[in-house]
């Protein structure tokens, strides 16, 4: 193999393969990208046999081969040139030499018979979504999946069709995010449970595209094509909790409040709470009164009082305060609502007239 590139593109590919290469001790091919140049093409290929990567650039291909070498070394290797806007790659007895006009190395190489095949999600009906609305969905709701593997679906999102959307959701049963996304061209499915820990590198291949992204799923895999990028994850083999039974049919206190209010309260109460980062809610209708008290023997205590509209029951009911503040980076609105039926049931925030996003959180035990 002989090929020369643009340096500013190889930079790019080899920068989304290498974050999905894994460390595998009885695998360690597993650890390299593997570089295959034919038809003008150089396409890189990662996997860490939990999800895959392939990425087509546009090359002068000299000599046509493939050779798999550390994903790490290549990246830090190109991405620190600084002087020269090409780079040539070339097969030398075996290992991969990259050299500039002002820089050279030599690379070892792995066999390229160990790197296994990237699965090809064949599909003749794909369906279309809008990338930044994908990205969107999925870090609405990925906060709230198990980072425990014990039980393999609570560490994974969900995404279900529903009419003209897909609908993400996750939970580790403390809490619980759901999020409704239009998309464009759709397409019936039952479910689908992609690893938590896959979706943050899908979001990071994907987050900087503004067009559309071809979806393709079959039974094991779940793949994302947009041009000469080609995306896969497995999916998890098992069966959702039914959520929509936990979430409360009926609301007995309601608070309505500023948005950025309730965070900067809930960041001030959070210095002054205990270990377990307890914070009380104090809601008194007949007064108008909502408070966020902490405290902590070490450190002291906090009272906020916070402007809101206010109706229902009196409660009195604690919560986990990491458990609450994750759920803001969802919510575009201005305000929010919380809505309780009692101190034993979850708490549901929404934004206000935002009817896309839900999010519970399960009350403290006292």
């Amino acid at each position: 193999m002989n090929i020369e590139c643009i340096k500013e593109k190889l930079v790019y590919a080899i920068a989304k393969a290498e974050r999905v290469t894994g460390k595998n001790i009885t695998l360690p091919v597993l650890s390299c990208v593997l570089l295959d140049a034919h038809d003008s093409n150089l396409t890189i290929k990662a996997t860490n046999l939990d999800i895959g990567i392939e990425i087509t650039i546009p090359v002068k291909i000299n000599k046509p081969g493939k050779i798999a070498v550390s994903g790490a070394v290549l990246h830090n290797f190109i991405s620190n040139i600084t002087n020269d806007k090409n780079v040539t790659l070339e097969v030398v007895e075996g290992n991969l030499k990259v050299y500039t006009k002002h820089s050279e190395s030599l690379i070892k190489a792995f066999p390229t018979d160990d790197f296994p095949n990237i699965p090809k999600v064949e599909s003749s009906t794909p369906f279309t979504f809008n990338v930044p609305q994908l990205v969107k969905g999925l870090k609405s709701v990925m906060y709230s999946a198990s980072v425990s593997t014990i039980r393999p679906v609570l560490s994974s999102i969900l995404l279900v069709s529903d009419e003209d959307s897909v609908v993400f959701v996750a939970t580790d049963s403390f809490r619980l995010s759901e999020k409704k996304v239009a998309v464009k061209k759709h397409k019936e499915f039952n479910q689908i449970l992609i690893p938590f820990k896959n979706v943050s590198e899908i979001i990071r291949t994907l987050e900087d595209l503004k067009d559309d992204v071809d979806v393709y799923l079959n039974d094991n895999q779940i793949a994302f094509a947009y041009q000469d990028l080609y995306i896969t994850s497995r999916v998890i083999d098992g069966n959702f909790p039914d959520y929509k039974q936990i979430i409360p049919k009926e609301t007995k206190t309601e608070v309505v409040l500023l948005k950025q209010d309730f965070i900067s309260s809930m960041r001030i109460s959070n210095i002054f709470s205990d270990k377990f980062s307890q914070v009380t809610f104090h809601i008194e209708p007949m007064k108008k009164s909502f408070k966020i008290t902490t405290k902590n023997m070490d450190v002291g205590e906090n009272v906020n009082n916070l402007d809101a509209v206010i109706k229902g029951n009196e409660l009195v009911v604690s919560f986990n305060y990491k458990y609450i503040i994750d759920c803001f980076q969802a919510i575009d609105s201005d305000s929010i609502s919380l809505s309780f039926f009692d101190a034993t049931r979850a708490m549901t925030v929404r934004g206000v007239g935002d009817k896309s996003f839900l999010y519970l959180v399960m009350p403290m035990n006292k």
